[in-house]
């Protein structure tokens, strides 16, 4: 696979299509480009150019905690630059959990900005509540913050995630040894305080006066299981202006934190909605 240098960072990518509207998705967590690429190649299908790639500190992209008030925001930025390094600016940005968090930030700061880059959202599993702030935290600074008190970047390297980075990318054992453990979890405090101040929205991440600013065409399906209630989806669709809403999966699961076996069931069927919206979106423009 391509890989390219976006702001100091190597980052892992691939392009499904030759042809159409670009379109960037992200995957959910810290997962890498796979977990969105089955569904990349749906859309591409249908005549779209597609971008999947490894967030940074994800899959074999680079590890870089240097900087940045918060995780999403370096995410946004990166994609951004990324998109117009590649030429595939303006685009349609989609995403999943994490994923459709960035894609939320990414057109709230194209909107002020670069207003036309940003044709369209692709947004499902949106997260909410109370419980889904307190696992997330966890999930995604807690755990790392705790093995490096107790034992040092190695630690760190064998942490689950982080394992998987280093096995997709060797380099990155290194760059992250390099680090001072101190160094590491004053980045994860940081990091973990950005996401706090925005958990107590209904849509983690964004407040309802951003989410109404969001003028864009978008499309949102929602979640169905505890980390991603179907209320944050609906929330998202009554403040989002132009958005639409259309369920892929109508049981809810409130036994499961994630429920992704569901969803890869129905990837097919997200990927028809999804693939709907974007030829209506470009029939108006």
């Amino acid at each position: 696979m391509p890989v390219v240098t976006v702001r100091g960072v190597d980052i892992n990518y691939e392009v499904l299509g030759e042809l159409g509207p670009w379109v960037a998705l992200q995957p959910g967590g810290r997962r890498a480009l796979a977990g969105v690429k089955s569904l990349g190649q749906k859309i591409a299908e249908a005549g779209c150019r597609v971008l999947v790639y490894d967030r940074r500190n994800c899959g074999a992209s680079g590890v870089s905690f240097d900087g940045g008030d918060s995780e999403n925001e370096i995410w946004t930025d990166d994609l951004r630059v990324l998109l117009s390094q590649l030429d595939a600016l303006p685009a349609y940005i989609g995403g999943s959990s994490s994923g459709c968090r960035l894609a939320l930030l990414m057109a709230l700061l194209m909107a002020l900005r670069y207003p036309a880059d940003v044709r369209g959202l692709l947004l499902w599993r949106v997260t909410g509540g109370a419980y889904a702030a307190q696992r997330l935290v966890q999930n995604y600074y807690a755990q790392f913050i705790a093995a490096a008190q107790q034992g040092g970047m190695e630690a760190v390297c064998r942490t689950e995630h982080f394992a998987e980075v280093i096995a997709s990318n060797t380099a990155n054992r290194r760059r992250l040894m390099a680090l001072e453990p101190q160094r590491f979890i004053g980045m994860m405090e940081v990091w973990r305080r950005a996401f706090n101040e925005g958990a107590h929205h209904p849509v983690i991440g964004l407040s309802p006066a951003e989410l109404r600013s969001l003028t864009m065409p978008a499309c949102i399906i929602p979640g169905n299981d505890q980390v991603h209630p179907r209320e944050a989806g609906q929330v998202a669709h009554r403040l989002m202006p132009n958005s639409e809403y259309r369920e892929a999966l109508i049981e809810d699961r409130p036994d499961l934190d994630v429920a992704l076996e569901d969803w890869n069931a129905k990837e097919g069927l997200v990927a028809a909605i999804f693939i709907d919206f974007l030829r209506r979106a470009e029939r108006r423009a």
